[in-house]
């Protein structure tokens, strides 16, 4: 099971990887607008449409990737201490009552949503118009991958009630967490201090 739910954190991590180079696109494509208006003095209608379809490409992209890091935002004032069953209590009983209902009923009229744009070839409505229909994928598309991360997220909700341990998880890139970091190198405040100190006897000479 554990080789399992790794897995599928590998997956929306390379999800979340590889759509994320839409921001090396959007960067791009910001650049040449900005150089095509200012510089050449020939804007393009077409341009800002593109520039909120990649940025909702990343946006709605994320969530998988960042599910499988147990990087969103909760309010961890109390969390942070209670015990792993504790935890995974809470965070089932959110999963099952919030997360399952919402994410289900985005992917399912998202499909809905997507299809009807496809069947009338939706464009945007400028001078130059562009397809919408192509993006409108991107919202069932990340809505399962996301529901798929979500139902991963349960199945350890279930295992940390067994175990009263949480199963261990994919590492990536994170913050430096400072603490962590001096336990490391094996320094202590007071080195840190005492070195502060003298570099302020030195200055002062």
């Amino acid at each position: 099971m554990q080789k399992l739910l790794l897995a599928i954190d590998r997956f929306s991590t390379w999800f979340g990887k590889t759509c994320a180079w839409s921001v090396v696109a959007l960067t791009l494509l910001i650049s040449w607008e900005v150089f095509s208006r200012y510089v050449l003095n020939n804007p393009h209608a077409w341009v800002l449409d593109a520039q909120i379809m990649l940025y909702g490409l990343l946006f709605m992209t994320a969530g998988a990737y960042t599910l499988a890091k147990n990087g969103h935002v909760r309010g961890d004032v109390l969390y942070g201490f209670f015990r792993p069953r504790t935890q995974a209590t809470i965070d089932l009983l959110l999963y099952i009552a919030f997360f399952l209902p919402g994410i289900v009923a985005l992917t399912w009229a998202g499909w809905t949503f997507a299809n009807e744009s496809l069947a009338m070839r939706e464009q945007t409505f400028n001078a130059d118009p562009i397809p919408v229909y192509p993006f409108k994928f991107v919202v069932p598309v990340a809505g399962a991958f996301l529901l798929l991360q979500g139902i991963v997220e349960i199945i350890r909700c279930v295992i940390c009630l067994q175990t009263g341990e949480w199963p261990r998880r994919e590492e990536d890139v994170e913050e430096v967490d400072v603490d962590k970091l001096k336990e490391m190198v094996h320094v202590k405040d007071a080195d840190i201090e005492a070195l502060d100190s003298l570099g302020n006897k030195k200055g002062g000479q």
